[in-house]
């Protein structure tokens, strides 16, 4: 398969120069700040104590601060779907790279964990440095108290040991609990472990403000290795006797047939002379300037989203679909939001601190206020939430009318939030690709072309909707025929171009229903023959950019993302998008 450089670098390029450029980054800066603790006059006698320990873990400090800085600002979920919808963001390409937070998020994660490591190592070995290198003349520079010295007190008996100690174990935590096994498995887990940042960033504060490492202040005065005559003629020099009384500070001790030289002026033509002894001074915590703005700005984010949903919402009905797939339709004062926008739904009496993120799939418009979510019924907080919800949970279909409302627990509606389905409108043509429950991000963008499509600059949208029983296609048979039904009132049979796939069946199956005949005859047994789609769609559509958006299984993803990154002899260019929740 021919690959397609203009194709690769829409897709693909933007997001691999990114992450080069990012490891760059993080390697130049580990440099240059190993290079001045190596170099820098002001470490000179840090350096002579601790080796490259002090180089490693300063400049693995650098990188740390760094991400620790940028990490929290992919999940500013405000800010990212401001910047999508404000007009000040108007390039598309810069949008799409919007959406590429949440890898911008898990590489900051990866780059702290691997220097983590490296700043662990080597304060391992300064503590023991710090212990065997012990110098009375610099009592102040010693982290230790005295020679030999058990490193262990280092690590437990301070402030910096012991919080680093700590944080390392959080860090474990949440690098553990971010895998991809455990967040499949037991998501619970996950998102109770990844909100210990808090704690993380807390014992951060404490860590750097112990001031263990120091630098030299009075360079001038005291040039490293310079020449001390106070020091020097005290233990090298004899005085006769006849000047002991004048000199009372000298000492008689014999005169040395080879004074001692200080090894670093034997390298030199020339020898400064100290004014002063050499003063220490610890460095003022960097990390605060590097983590208070992203910290300060995602609590006053998490603040303003708090006072946001503070007011539970008003649910006007709940519908339990087939296959274990339940409705909530809802109301809420002032709420607005675009097609592909998600929620995050918060459940007291389900879990008072667990909260989970679902798809709009109905928008409020200027004609009404409800807005609804489908939800797949998979865990036990969607267990939990849907008995609670449902009057009878043996009950197959049934709308609970709104004098029934009492009856609902209280629901709290966070968001919307951004997503990269919002630009399926923005293109000329797009290709939907939904699998199973994946549907729920086009169901808005369809009920948004049931109300209107003439104000978007999408004219052609190619709907495939692949799902393993007959019966899932039901949660949204009816909009999609009332959909049908209206492009062909107003002539344009042609907008929209639906594929069903049956991907398990023993035979022939239809949507059961009379007015579900249009699908019926859209309906097809097996799977979609992806390239062959890929080149019938290019060949429709030559020399146009086509918008690619996948929420499904990772297999169905891959493929496409595959295809969308390859050539055609039509001049057509796929750009993909996939849902992914920040």
């Amino acid at each position: 398969m021919a690959l397609s450089w203009r194709s690769w670098l829409a897709n693909e390029g933007s997001k691999h120069l990114f992450l080069f450029f990012w490891l760059s980054l993080n390697v130049w800066l580990f440099g240059k700040t190993f290079l001045l603790y190596n170099q820098g006059l002001q470490y000179y006698y840090l350096h002579q104590m601790l080796g490259l320990g002090l180089c490693v873990s300063r400049a693995s400090a650098s990188v740390l601060n760094l991400n620790c800085c940028l990490v929290l600002l992919p999940m500013c979920r405000v800010l990212l779907a401001f910047l999508r919808g404000s007009q000040k963001v108007a390039s598309k390409k810069t949008r799409r790279l919007l959406d590429k937070s949440k890898t911008f998020h898990v590489t900051c994660g990866v780059t702290i964990c691997i220097f983590s490591v490296l700043h662990v190592a080597a304060h391992l070995v300064n503590a023991l440095n710090f212990s065997e290198n012990y110098n009375e003349e610099f009592v102040t520079l010693n982290a230790a108290n005295y020679r030999g010295e058990d490193p262990r007190k280092l690590l437990f008996a301070t402030i910096p040991g012991l919080t680093g100690v700590i944080m390392v174990l959080v860090l474990f935590l949440m690098c553990t609990a971010s895998t991809y096994a455990i967040r499949v498995s037991n998501y619970d887990i996950f998102w109770y472990t990844h909100n210990l940042f808090f704690v993380f960033y807390m014992l951060l504060m404490l860590h750097v403000s112990g001031g263990v490492l120091k630098y030299q202040t009075n360079l001038e005065e005291h040039p490293p290795g310079c020449f001390n005559p106070n020091k020097t003629l005290r233990q090298n020099l004899t005085v006769p006797k006849a000047f002991e009384e004048l000199f009372p500070d000298y000492t008689t001790e014999p005169f040395p047939q080879d004074p001692a030289v200080p090894e670093p002026f034997v390298q030199n033509s020339f020898m400064r002379v100290c004014s002063e002894e050499p003063k220490f001074q610890s460095h003022f915590p960097e990390t605060w300037f590097w983590i208070s703005g992203p910290l300060c700005l995602y609590c006053v984010e998490r603040l303003y989203r708090y006072i946001r949903s503070n007011k539970p919402v008003t649910i006007t009905s709940v519908i339990s679909h087939p296959s274990n797939v339940l409705e909530v339709r809802m109301v809420k004062d002032d709420f607005e939001a675009r097609p592909g926008q998600y929620v995050i739904l918060h459940c007291p009496r389900v879990s008072a601190l667990e909260s989970h993120p679902f798809t709009l799939t109905m928008c409020p418009t200027d004609t009404k206020a409800t807005f609804g979510v489908h939800l797949k019924v998979v865990g036990d907080w969607t267990e939990r939430f849907r008995d609670l919800l449902l009057l009878h949970s043996n009950q197959d279909t049934e709308i609970l009318p709104i004098f029934q409302q009492r009856r609902y627990p209280k629901l709290y509606v966070d968001g919307p939030f951004g997503s990269p389905f919002e630009e399926s409108l923005n293109y000329e043509v797009s290709l939907c690709v939904a699998g199973g429950i994946g549907v729920t991000p086009f169901a808005s963008v369809l009920n948004t072309l049931l109300d209107g499509w003439k104000c978007y600059k999408l004219r052609r949208l190619y709907f495939i909707w692949v799902c393993r029983d007959i019966e899932s296609f039901r949660w949204f048979a009816d909009l999609l025929c009332m959909l049908h039904n209206k492009l062909w009132q107003e002539n344009r049979p042609d907008y929209i171009n639906i594929q069903l796939y049956l991907s398990q069946t023993d035979g022939i199956q239809k949507i059961i229903g009379e007015k579900y005949q249009a699908l019926n005859s859209r309906l097809l047994i097996g799977r979609p023959r992806w390239k062959l789609l890929f080149d019938d769609i290019a060949k429709c559509n030559r020399r146009k950019t086509i918008g690619v958006f996948c929420c499904g299984p990772n297999k169905i993803s891959k493929i496409l993302h595959k295809l969308s990154n390859s050539s055609n002899s039509y001049g057509t260019r796929f750009e993909y998008n996939k849902e992914s929740f920040s």
